[in-house]
């Protein structure tokens, strides 16, 4: 297994890694809408929110040397159903014509109160 790290993605807060590779996968770990700095803003909107951890995933995509066209399952997590299709829109801007399989999973609630949470696997060809 080889773990994946990069500054341009939130600092991982627990026991865990952004990424992990191992054969020709990638797993990368749920990302909540957390800057690469490490900052909160609970109080940012959805849109903000989703594209903040949509934005660490892709950093952590690229890190490993992939790019959105390498995922293959996303899984998405969302503090109320109603938020699904804001987060649709912005997926498919980011992920243009390429759409890997994907979950959307509404939840009651995630960590530090954030609105959003994002997991992926990603084919690995570095």
């Amino acid at each position: 297994m080889n773990i994946i790290h990069t500054a341009t993605a939130a600092p991982p807060a627990g026991h865990y890694s952004q990424a992990v590779r191992h054969g020709d996968t990638l797993y990368i770990s749920g990302q909540l809408p957390v800057s690469a700095q490490g900052r909160h803003n609970l109080e940012a909107s959805f849109t903000e929110q989703a594209q903040v951890a949509l934005d660490n995933v892709l950093a952590i995509l690229k890190a490993a040397g992939g790019s959105p066209q390498d995922l293959v399952k996303v899984t998405v997590y969302v503090a109320g159903v109603n938020h699904w299709p804001e987060f649709d829109r912005l997926y498919a801007a980011a992920l243009g014509e390429h759409r890997p399989a994907r979950a959307v999973v509404p939840v009651p609630e995630l960590h530090h109160g954030y609105l959003v949470e994002i997991e992926a696997l990603a084919r690995y060809l570095a």
